[in-house]
């Protein structure tokens, strides 16, 4: 069924802070859309139908000192700028098994570019990042990821899931059930990434996949310095209230995680799927 015809539109509301330590922000996060005509930047906050082509959302979190890590994650968006709406065409040719191949290549562009730079420049040697993207069509959400930033999908009427795996030695033993949230969130190895881009890695293995996607449904995507602040409950909670619109409430969302922790860079990018014609009722894309 067509998106007009099952009615959908999208609402968006990302923010990033630098933290109560950081002197400098290492995150960085994207909202795009794009056809076989042109490549279009969203903004920070938006709303739109999603008959006006494919949209792409995505959060980084770069990492390796000074600059560098700041560095890394600004290259993964923009590669994603650049290389993604090229492949429109051969996504359409080959349906839902090419948008993963796509994917595939695209992380791989990525991290082989960052690696690169760090051959050739003495100051990038070695930096990273994560990158945590998600991909809608009308008629799906695809996804890839890396690292330890996240997604997380909430249904209508269904409780929060993170959809992400955290390629951390943390995130390993809580998949296997070695440990609880609780002491995930204090593990001195919490923080141990196995997978990133770049990073001096010489192959990565990120983790692709899709959902069917309806209205009422949202998405959030993040930096793991939202959830080094709040736990999944909390998150979850200010992603479903509707008692104020998506701007604020994701500035709230990141100010209560800063306010409990502020160690780190901190973003937060939430993706609402509206019925058509609710998104034109508050505020088009800037």
């Amino acid at each position: 069924m067509e998106a007009t015809e099952r009615g959908i539109g999208l609402r968006w509301s990302g923010i990033s802070d630098v933290g109560r330590f950081r002197k400098n922000n290492e995150d960085a996060f994207l909202a795009l859309v794009f056809d076989d005509k042109e490549t279009r930047y969203l903004g920070k906050f938006g709303a739109s139908g999603i008959d006006r082509g494919d949209f792409v959302f995505a959060v980084s979190d770069g990492m390796g000192g000074a600059k560098s890590g700041e560095f890394a994650s600004k290259i993964a968006v923009e590669k994603i700028t650049r290389l993604l709406p090229k492949s429109l065409g051969m996504q359409a040719a080959k349906m839902e098994s090419g948008a993963i191949d796509i994917l595939a290549e695209l992380f791989d562009q990525i991290h082989q570019a960052v690696l690169d730079l760090g051959k050739y420049y003495e100051e990038c040697r070695g930096m990273g990042a994560t990158l945590s993207l998600c991909w809608l069509t009308q008629e799906w959400m695809y996804f890839g990821h890396i690292g330890d930033s996240r997604i997380y999908f909430l249904p209508k009427g269904g409780e929060m899931k993170q959809i992400t795996e955290d390629h951390t030695r943390v995130g390993m033993l809580f998949r296997q059930g070695l440990i609880n949230e609780r002491e995930a969130r204090s593990h001195p190895l919490r923080n141990t990434l196995m997978q990133v881009i770049g990073g001096g890695q010489k192959r990565i293995e990120p983790q692709f996949g899709r959902l069917h996607y309806s209205p009422g449904d949202r998405i959030l995507l993040c930096s793991d310095g939202l959830t080094d602040g709040l736990r999944d409950h909390k998150i979850q909670d200010f992603c479903r209230s509707d008692n104020q619109n998506g701007e604020l409430r994701i500035a709230e969302l990141v100010r209560e995680s800063i306010a409990e922790s502020g160690r780190d860079n901190t973003t937060a990018l939430l993706v609402e799927i509206l019925e058509s014609g609710k998104e034109n009722q508050t505020f088009l894309p800037r």
